[in-house]
């Protein structure tokens, strides 16, 4: 099968966002301020290179639609909380430069929903060793970390707690061993470890394969023997590639991605009919009638010309329980005071979504999944 020309998206939109915007600026979303002084500003870290773009975009257009729906609502006490976001590229030197900032800026009272996954594990180390007083909210943290920083809240469910929901079912019905198939060298040396723990702790036999240049090739070369049930860490365009090289095997698989993968570009990339994809997610489902998505449907169709994503649903959860928490906090808005809010790791209802913080609710987290049926069906 040849490729979906669709699938340079990602090339497509890292040089657009080159073109606009390139890696460490700094833009705001610069609200109406009341009288009586300069608004709080809340900080975003986002991945803005080709590899997280996708991801990124959507997480903070949720980030905005809370911001700004609580801003023209009148803020916090009258005042409106300014939306900073610091474009990084991923490199070590880039989130470097994002903390510098931070550091800096005595303004910036937070940072809030780092995304993605890579660069929000670099910054929860920076601010942990470098700036203890200010807290990491709600970052796009999906790699389980032995140690996390008392200032780091992390609210949604871990990588590993995402593998082990979507393989418990398939362990039920018998399976044995499992393919864990890595997209780039990087997913193989950040989360080999993390299959590696969850098929052990269901004791399955797991194959690791990859990373490999050509991910058409190794979906051509996987023999009658190899897995039925294929673990993908990568992004959408990558398992786009991958499934195009199974189109033709005649082997039932199964193939279990992660919240990295949207199944709604999946579609349009092209994919394979003889491979169904499970796809985790760590917020409600979009097809579900919770009031949490309900909410964000309606008010994003009033802000933005968009259409509601998983990831952008995760960036709105981000920002409402981040305000949620300032909002209980006593006195004004400074570092320390509002680090000792989110200290206190409080449990918020968001209409369908408990964002909980307390790292001990390892393996209560929330976790859904739907699945792209061989004929192409999103089914929840």
């Amino acid at each position: 099968m040849s490729l979906n020309p669709h699938f340079r998206r990602r090339t497509l939109l890292s040089a657009l966002a080159a073109s606009a915007i390139g890696p460490g600026v700094v833009w705001s979303q610069s609200p109406k301020q009341a009288p009586g002084g300069a608004a709080a500003t809340l900080v975003q870290i986002a991945d803005f290179s080709a590899a997280q773009i996708d991801i990124s975009k959507d997480f903070v257009l949720g980030t905005r639609v809370a911001l700004q729906e609580f801003n023209l609502k009148g803020g916090l006490h009258g005042k409106s909380l300014q939306h900073q976001v610091i474009e990084v590229d991923s490199s070590p030197a880039s989130v470097k430069a994002a903390v510098q900032t931070i550091r800096t800026n005595s303004h910036i009272v937070t940072v809030m929903g780092t995304v993605a996954s890579a660069a929000a594990a670099q910054v929860t180390d920076l601010l942990s060793s470098e700036l203890p007083d200010v807290a990491h909210v709600a970052p796009w943290l999906q790699t389980s970390r032995s140690e996390i920083g008392d200032n780091t809240f992390s609210i949604f469910a871990s990588r590993q707690e995402q593998i082990a929901f979507a393989l418990k079912s398939l362990v039920a019905i018998g399976v044995q061993e499992i393919g864990a198939i890595y997209a780039t060298p990087a997913e193989f040396s950040n989360y080999r470890g993390d299959v590696a723990q969850v098929a052990k702790s269901l004791h399955l036999g797991c194959k690791h394969l990859g990373p490999v240049a050509d991910l058409q090739q190794l979906g051509r070369s996987l023999a009658s023997g190899s897995p039925r049930i294929l673990i993908f860490l990568g992004g959408t365009p990558e398992l786009a590639q991958f499934t195009q090289g199974i189109d033709k095997q005649a082997t039932q698989r199964y193939i279990v991605a992660m919240s990295d993968v949207n199944l709604q570009t999946l579609q349009q990339l092209g994919f394979s009919r003889h491979a169904p994809v499970i796809a985790t997610q760590v917020v409600p489902l979009m097809n579900t009638g919770v009031p949490l998505v309900k909410n964000f449907s309606a008010v994003l169709g009033r802000l933005f010309d968009e259409p509601p994503t998983p990831h952008s649903l995760a960036g709105f959860v981000a920002a409402k329980y981040c305000i949620a928490v300032l909002q209980s906090t006593d006195g004004n808005l400074t570092r320390g005071n509002v680090l000792t809010a989110f200290q206190q790791r409080t449990a918020i209802e968001l209409g369908g979504f408990k964002a909980d913080p307390d790292p001990r609710r390892r393996g209560a987290s929330f976790v859904t999944q739907s699945m792209m049926a061989m004929d192409g069906r999103l089914v929840g």
